[in-house]
């Protein structure tokens, strides 16, 4: 991963760190901090449109199938596209309790599309088409 742009770069690797943080504490709202309202997630049969539908559905697993799990990222690379926007492509995978690792059929790259707006945890947010 080339960094050019060292401050950007620490603002999304913030995101991202802040984001499985919040995960490993089972904090939905903390999870989704740096989300835009309009935030959608697309993964494997889940599509969820707005970052309260995130929110909602994240407390719902950390209340249930997701309770003591943590997750793993791994940045791989970082794309600008233009001044105002990233794409970020991390590997990831969830590690439910008793695990030591994650499986290697449950590792996932995840493709994050990130905005400068200045949020939580930085410059940058989870945008619109994440």
């Amino acid at each position: 991963m080339t960094e050019t742009r060292p401050h950007d770069v620490a603002a999304i690797k913030g995101v991202l760190v802040n984001h499985y943080k919040a995960w490993d504490a089972g904090d939905a709202d903390a999870f989704v901090a740096d989300y835009t309202a309009d935030a959608t997630v697309i993964m494997p049969g889940i599509y969820r449109a707005s970052k309260e539908e995130v929110r909602r559905n994240m407390a719902d697993g950390f209340a249930s199938f997701l309770k003591g799990s943590t997750a793993i990222d791994k940045l791989e690379s970082i794309r600008f596209l233009g001044e105002n926007a990233a794409v970020a492509v991390s590997e990831t995978g969830v590690r439910f309790p008793g695990e030591t690792e994650v499986p290697a059929e449950r590792m996932v790259y995840a493709t994050w599309v990130l905005e400068k707006r200045g949020g939580a945890s930085g410059d940058y947010v989870r945008g619109p088409s994440a």
